[in-house]
């Protein structure tokens, strides 16, 4: 039985002048069309008519899961370290600082305590914009430390997940971070503590490669690229070409490796009834409808 019914969303006409201020309206990648900032902000970052998923940021992302006042932020005062005294073009002490200044995070994942309809979780979440999320020591520290406060409180742990993989510029100190976050979920799942993991856009590399695709329950968002090595990568190294939606979550869900693709504007309600079942809830009545891709 579909878990919701396929709710209908309105989108503003897009305005008929040329010169169009770049904060009031947002094109939509998929269609193409013009869309009031505002009605997409309200609607959790989707393009309503098209439902085609933009990127949200953590503070958004935890606000659309957790029970308003609930929420309590940890290890918010954590901050990456420059131990190898990496440069590329920049030094990475000056890519931390410009990272900082303008996600106003301190690293590239936002954790806590909160609750959702009233079920306390252990909720990690990454943030793209830090660095394209990628996982250094810090990232690693705060997603094993929402498992150990899960494994503390004996509550469930929801990771949102959106990396583009190791952080290069901590070398193996970022690679360490794959066997630290996996051996605290092993600890979590001796205790029969569920793990959901939420994998959204993108979601590569060494995140793919640990925890990201460690769930008791993995969830993933339309569209979304979910893979180890990217597919220009993949082409360019076998000389072939790659099957059509290579590596997005629709082409993994069919093989397997995704229990369901869920709707951003679904997301709330849907592992809410997941926690439920797990704890031996009782469900309430499904509504009626059609549901996406692995709704049933």
């Amino acid at each position: 039985m579909p878990f919701f019914s396929k709710p209908k969303y309105s989108t503003v006409s897009p305005p008929k002048k040329k010169d169009i201020p770049k904060d009031l309206y947002v094109r939509c990648p998929k269609s193409g069309e013009l869309v009031y900032i505002k009605e997409i902000e309200k609607n959790w970052m989707v393009i309503p008519k098209s439902g085609h998923h933009l990127a949200i940021d953590a503070p958004m992302r935890v606000k659309s899961l957790i029970d308003e006042g609930s929420w309590e932020e940890c290890d918010a005062n954590l901050e990456s370290v420059d131990i190898l005294g990496f440069k590329d073009s920049k030094q990475y002490v000056d890519r931390l600082a410009e990272y900082k200044r303008k996600t106003k995070l301190s690293d590239a994942v936002v954790s806590g305590v909160g609750a959702m309809e009233g079920i306390q979780v252990s909720l990690a979440v990454m943030d793209f914009r830090f660095g394209g999320a990628s996982m250094g020591s810090v990232v690693g520290e705060k997603i094993t430390r929402a498992a150990e406060r899960a494994l503390e409180k004996e509550i469930p742990l929801i990771v949102v997940s959106a990396s583009g993989g190791a952080r290069m510029q901590e070398g193996i100190f970022s690679l360490m971070q794959m066997a630290k976050t996996s051996a605290a979920l092993a600890r979590l799942a001796k205790k029969r503590l569920p793990f959901i993991s939420v994998l959204t856009h993108p979601t590569t590399g060494g995140v793919t490669a640990s925890f990201a695709t460690l769930g008791d329950l993995i969830l993933a968002e339309p569209e979304a690229l979910i893979c180890f090595a990217g597919p220009r990568v993949i082409k360019e190294g076998t000389n072939q070409e790659l099957p059509e939606g290579f590596q997005r979550s629709e082409f993994l869900f069919d093989r397997g490796l995704i229990d369901q693709i869920v709707d951003r504007r679904e997301l709330r309600d849907r592992i809410v009834r997941f926690l439920r079942a797990f704890s031996g809830q009782p469900l309430p009545a499904a509504a009626n409808g059609s549901a996406n891709a692995g709704g049933d």
